[in-house]
């Protein structure tokens, strides 16, 4: 029996959380809103990537996008109702890398 049949829900939310970058960006998030560039600033991540893992979870509702209207423009990255509801399992996780995994400097 294939497991994806079993539960697709599980499957999909496991895929948009594991993205590259996608659990970092809301663990970011759980922060409070950010700009761009605050958000680009604390990962080793390409500007390119970082724009396409946002867009990719505002499609999914996790991540707001706020546009000021400011000169120059201010634009602000949030997380919504669904996206803090990610919290407890962001945070076990985090608890969980704390108690079993270790980092080899030989990376």
């Amino acid at each position: 029996m294939n497991i994806a049949s079993i539960c697709p829900r599980f499957e999909k939310g496991m895929q948009i959380i594991s993205k590259r970058w996608s659990g970092m960006i809301i663990s970011q998030l759980l922060q409070g809103p950010q700009r761009f560039c605050n958000i680009e600033s604390s990962f080793p991540i390409s500007g390119r990537i970082l724009s396409e893992r946002l867009k990719d979870l505002e499609q999914e509702g996790i991540v707001k996008r706020e546009v000021f209207p400011e000169t120059p423009v201010r634009i602000e990255y949030s997380l919504t109702e669904k996206g803090i509801a990610i919290e407890p399992i962001i945070r076990e996780i985090e608890k969980w890398s704390e108690q079993w995994i270790s980092i080899d400097d030989e990376s």
